[in-house]
């Protein structure tokens, strides 16, 4: 076997947990290259991270889950996720007329920073085809429709697109519609959104001039997994730039989108490299 398997786990703490995780990889010949932990103390409970070289590994890769579970689900009370590196995620990009973040989500995707493959772009319009032919990648508009037998449609047409296409993960690129729960039942904590402010904060429209008619100091970005719930989901990463009197609606924007894409891209590389762990409503994030 070559490359390297990693494990995301979480259960309540105790003693001992961390040498026997650690212990099954180093017998069966596993050479841990990284390794974190994080102990909450109010909840009590243990999340770790570990990722080893499978080059000399005792236990066949598909056999790897069932083994851990064997030895520890019942005993620590433990769930556990395992990955391999050289398993590619296919990412669908979900987008409506602001070209900002799918912009940098392709940029980012074409010069290789990520190991992921985009089969495809669904947008509730046409706006940004171009875009995706820019980048030779199909572009698909499905528009959900008023009554709610066309939204029922579309959404039937969106799921059947992305198991067609097999999408592990959405990225929600300001798509300004809202996710059936459907969809969100099919891929939980597997859609990625940006939402262009500190949840919660200045909801509805132009949130960028309520910004400004507040005379607010700072202005922030948030991404987060999408939930039933809207706009509550765990929030996985946050930014904030500083701004003055001196600033505008427009540049407020400006600076605004600006970190929509970064904060963005950030939870994109987290959730491609299998470093957030969701426990409840909040993620715990490996460095």
């Amino acid at each position: 076997m070559k490359g390297k398997a990693i494990i995301l786990l979480h259960c309540p703490d105790r003693q001992g947990i961390i040498t026997d995780v650690t212990k099954f990889i180093t017998e069966n010949h596993g050479n841990i290259v990284y390794l974190d932990q994080h102990v909450d103390t109010v909840e009590k409970r243990l999340f770790m991270r570990i990722e080893w070289e499978l080059d000399h590994f005792y236990v066949p890769r598909e056999e790897i889950q069932r083994r851990i579970d064997d030895l520890f689900a019942d005993r620590y009370q433990m769930q556990s996720n395992v990955y391999f590196d050289d398993d590619v995620p296919r990412m669908a990009i979900f987008v409506s007329r602001m070209s900002h973040c799918l912009y940098d989500l392709l940029a980012r995707y074409y010069a290789g920073e990520w190991k992921v493959e985009i089969p495809c772009i669904i947008s509730n319009h046409e706006d940004l085809r171009g875009v995706a032919q820019q980048f030779g990648i199909p572009y698909h508009v499905i528009v959900p429709g008023k009554s709610p037998e066309e939204r029922l449609a579309a959404e039937n047409r969106t799921m059947d697109l992305l198991r067609s296409e097999r999408v592990n993960f959405v990225v929600l690129a300001r798509y300004m519609q809202i996710i059936g729960d459907r969809m969100i039942a099919a891929y939980p904590h597997h859609i990625i959104n940006i939402h262009h402010s500190f949840l919660p904060a200045f909801i509805g429209a132009k949130p960028y001039h309520q910004a400004y008619e507040r005379g607010v100091k700072i202005i922030g970005a948030t991404s987060h997994y999408v939930t039933g719930e809207l706009d509550a989901g765990p929030i996985i990463e946050q930014d904030i730039v500083r701004i003055s009197h001196k600033d505008t609606p427009e540049s407020l924007v400006r600076k605004g989108r600006d970190l929509e894409k970064i904060v963005l891209s950030r939870a994109v590389t987290e959730h491609i490299e299998r470093k957030i762990l969701t426990y409840k409503n909040k993620t715990i994030i490996f460095g």
